[in-house]
């Protein structure tokens, strides 16, 4: 991960740029006659990470676990319930405003023909932002086009065309040129590859490593595909239901999956070897209702390892062999939680998956 050099690097390179405490968001299910509240359902639910200047964090986890929620409350599109977010030491909703936040923050979505106005030329769609922060139309429009030849695509071909003129993958580009063009420090990926096919997949994921060199950026990568998250992360946080299971570098939970929840997402990758074919599902059931999630460990209802006392009390989160940076949320993993199997994992996760 290299060094990040910004001039509007506030805390220094030992100041983590995104600071997420205790992330609470639920969304309310109404029902009945008059559309009372009928519960909740918890999509984020007390996450708390870092986002380290220069890095890419990538975030896993089924469909459901609360990934995407949690990238639109980092970018401030939707509000939190409760906890705080801290860009280079500056609160959201304190020292730093929604609009100095977005200064800050970009987001790039998976939708890629939703993403952009079909009435605005690929020009106008990039200068847009610009020009409403202030800066000439002359300006701006030569901002697009430097853009647009930072993301391979000509100017001459491609500036007065509109989005149903392009392929995937170039309204990609385009969507990535518009989020360069408000200079920002964090780039959040949400799925941003994932409706590519994989040549192309392949030239845009090489393309985000160049531009986070050049301008050094920071990135949160969101993707269901595991071997595009170790491709371009240097960490990784597994989520499951709302909440943090797993976080680490992403060799060291490659190498060793603390969680089994982490330990079933990794045996569900397809592989190209027909002697590795997947015998048996690694995972039983469909999630649990997250109007009304499990007690204890969330996991527990599909969990191989599961004893009484997943199903009673919360998993503290514990460091992993030691290892201070790999953080996973297991009773196996604390040696006083009165789990049979505690102290156990990872070496029991980790066999078990062979």
């Amino acid at each position: 991960m290299r060094e990040v050099k910004n001039s509007r690097d506030r805390g220094g390179p030992a100041q983590p740029l995104v600071i997420a405490n205790d992330l609470t968001r639920h969304f309310p299910v109404r029902g009945g006659l008059f559309g009372k509240a009928a519960g909740a359902v918890r999509a984020v639910d007390g996450v708390t990470f870092t986002v380290e200047k220069g890095e890419t964090l990538g975030i896993v986890g089924e469909s459901g676990c609360g990934k995407s929620t949690t990238a639109r409350l980092l970018v401030g599109l939707i509000g939190l319930d409760k906890g705080e977010i801290v860009l280079d030491g500056e609160k959201l909703g304190g020292d730093l405003r929604l609009k100095d936040l977005w200064d800050d923050v970009q987001m790039v979505f998976q939708d890629s023909w939703a993403s952009l106005n079909p009435r605005l030329t690929i020009e106008e769609t990039i200068a847009f932002g610009p020009k409403m922060r202030g800066v000439s139309k002359v300006d701006a429009r030569r901002l697009a086009h430097d853009l647009l030849e930072r993301v391979g695509l000509a100017p001459a071909r491609f500036a007065g065309r509109y989005p149903h003129e392009l392929s995937g993958g170039q309204r990609q580009r385009i969507n990535i040129a518009r989020a360069l063009a408000m200079k920002p420090r964090l780039v959040i990926l949400d799925e941003a590859v994932s409706a590519l096919d994989k040549s192309v997949e392949a030239q845009v994921l090489n393309l985000l490593a160049d531009l986070k060199a050049e301008f050094g950026l920071t990135y949160v990568f969101i993707s269901h595909d595991l071997n595009v998250v170790r491709f371009v992360a240097d960490r990784i946080m597994v989520m499951y239901l709302g909440e943090v299971v797993e976080i680490g570098p992403v060799d060291e939970v490659w190498r060793r999956r603390a969680h089994p929840y982490t330990s079933a997402l990794f045996a569900a990758m397809p592989s190209m070897d027909p002697d590795a074919r997947t015998e048996k599902p690694p995972l039983a059931g469909d999630p649990p209702n997250p109007i009304d999630p499990p007690s204890g460990c969330r996991f527990h209802t599909r969990c191989q390892y599961a004893e009484a006392v997943c199903g009673k009390s919360v998993p503290r989160t514990s460091v992993v062999a030691g290892i201070a940076s790999h953080l996973a949320a297991c009773h196996m993993l604390d040696e006083a939680s009165g789990h049979t199997k505690a102290g156990a994992a990872p070496t029991l996760i980790n066999e078990a998956a062979e």
